[in-house]
């Protein structure tokens, strides 16, 4: 009763190239103390159609998703460049009121906010400069006078000690009534709100590339056991362990999606290398100095980097893991 479960392993055991004692049995060491080594093929063909056709749907699949770990890398840094930006700064706003001095009224001002522990640096615009900032809206040529314009004064905070905001509201209104203080934390909480959006966003987009880059191996796996199902019914009938037959097919689809996503990754490194070199010929113009204010340099972190590799390593483990899976529960509907 063994011996013919042993002749038909032998026999299939050659038709693949594998080793001649059946994968449950431990060979016995030659004379120099050593196993024999497998020097056979794999039970899956290590090179098909549908192999090709695996690594080209992870390596596109990898390379959308590292291009999202880019694009919110990007986006982060430049959210925290604005959110330091806005915290480190505040502005006062003096209205022109009947009865009243406009330019009177900035100096006093001023003088209030330069004398407030927490401010480094007040500057107060001219009616010039208030011009200037107005003719994109109103063209050029404006007679200012002749408007209700605000004055601003802009107000930058120390980094090492924090400024009282409130209490300097209240000696404004105190001393200038048509004065008031905006500290920006309503742009400062929406920015804040824009990056984890941001981030969210992206997070879901590398979830659903991760999910459908296992369900492609999942049918792939199928499709691999399904070529091969007379063969992994025997070497399951003869007594190969399932671990055994899972591992061949778990090896041959882990660097599949190796292949796939270190291709994927490294297309997508490349792509931003070059946005970022286009980006700095552009660094001169109108266009590329709003690109430079949203995305600031348009280059990747190393958080950026590190990011692309853990998406990498994270898409072939998956694809191990699943191919892993599927094999085993075919095995079980075999049993």
């Amino acid at each position: 009763m063994v011996t013919a479960p042993r002749n038909l392993w032998a026999g299939l055991a050659r038709r693949l190239g594998l080793p001649g004692q059946r994968p449950d049995e431990h060979e016995d060491p030659d004379e120099t103390g050593r196993r024999p080594t497998n020097s056979g093929a794999s039970l899956v063909p290590p090179s098909s159609i549908a192999g090709r056709a695996l690594i080209v749907i992870i390596a596109i699949m990898t390379f959308l998703g590292s291009l999202t770990v880019g694009a919110v890398d990007l986006v982060r840094t430049a959210a925290d460049d604005w959110t330091a930006s806005i915290v480190r700064e505040a502005t006062i706003q003096v209205r022109p009121a009947p009865g009243r001095n406009l330019q009177a009224d900035v100096t006093r001002a001023t003088e209030v906010a330069v004398r407030f522990p927490g401010v480094a640096d007040v500057s107060p615009y001219t009616a010039e400069e208030t011009a200037r900032m107005l003719e994109p809206w109103l063209g050029t040529g404006l007679a200012t006078d002749d408007l209700p314009i605000p004055r601003l004064i802009v107000l930058r905070l120390t980094d090492d000690r924090p400024a009282d905001l409130p209490g300097l509201k209240r000696a404004l209104v105190e001393q200038v009534p048509t004065a008031s203080l905006d500290d920006h934390r309503q742009w400062f909480d929406r920015l804040k709100a824009m990056a984890r959006a941001v981030v969210i966003v992206g997070l879901v987009i590398v979830i659903l590339m991760i999910l459908t880059t296992g369900l492609s191996v999942i049918f792939a796996t199928r499709a691999a056991v399904a070529t091969n199902r007379p063969v992994v019914e025997v070497l399951h009938f003869v007594g190969a362990r399932d671990a055994f037959i899972a591992r061949e097919f778990q090896s041959h689809f882990l660097w599949l999606a190796l292949k796939g996503g270190l291709a994927g990754g490294a297309a997508a490194i490349l792509s931003i290398l070059a946005a970022g070199l286009v980006a700095s010929r552009w660094r001169a113009t109108a266009g590329g100095d709003q690109i430079e204010a949203l995305f600031g340099t348009f280059s990747l972190g190393s958080t950026g980097y590190v990011g692309i590799v853990v998406l990498v390593v994270l898409v072939t483990a998956v694809a191990a893991l699943t191919s892993r899976w599927t094999v085993m529960r075919t095995l079980n509907a075999i049993d």
